[in-house]
């Protein structure tokens, strides 16, 4: 192959314009003994492609993948998980039937226990706030140091 012809493909290859024939001929011509000393240092990107080809084939891949036992075995599990939900739902009832709500008959008393549950709210609610004037005297002290 002449001199000039493999400069001309080396070119074309580095900008991936090659043809597969092409990269064959440069395979061909770096792979002989007779290579430019100019050009040697391509020889060992082209050698590489030719040992790769032989080793690629020499691992033991697995010819079944292990995917379809596990498939298998989510999908029984996730049926058992729903039949388990729903046996649950159908047997077991969704709450108390007999439970006093907290009514009263007598318009006095349900007064009286609207003014407790109100008076317990207050106090709460008093209590978070003695907490933010806390807050308000942080904020306060803070702009005086950083101003």
């Amino acid at each position: 192959m002449e001199l000039k012809l493999v400069e001309q493909l080396i070119e074309k290859y580095f900008q991936g314009a090659t043809t597969i024939a092409e990269e064959k001929q440069l395979k061909a011509y770096f792979s002989s003994n007779d290579v430019a000393p100019h050009l040697v240092k391509y020889q060992p990107l082209f050698g590489y492609f030719e040992t790769q080809k032989e080793t690629q084939f020499a691992q033991k891949l697995p010819l079944q993948p292990r995917k379809q036992n596990n498939v298998k075995w989510m999908g029984i599990a996730a049926s058992f998980v729903i039949l388990f939900g729903l046996a649950t739902f159908y047997f077991y009832p969704s709450g108390p039937k007999d439970q006093d709500l907290g009514t009263f008959d007598n318009p006095e008393e349900a007064y009286v226990e609207t003014q407790k549950a109100l008076l317990m709210v207050s106090e709460q609610v008093n209590f978070g706030m003695k907490s933010v004037s806390h807050l308000k005297e942080y904020e306060k002290t803070k702009k005086t140091i950083f101003k």
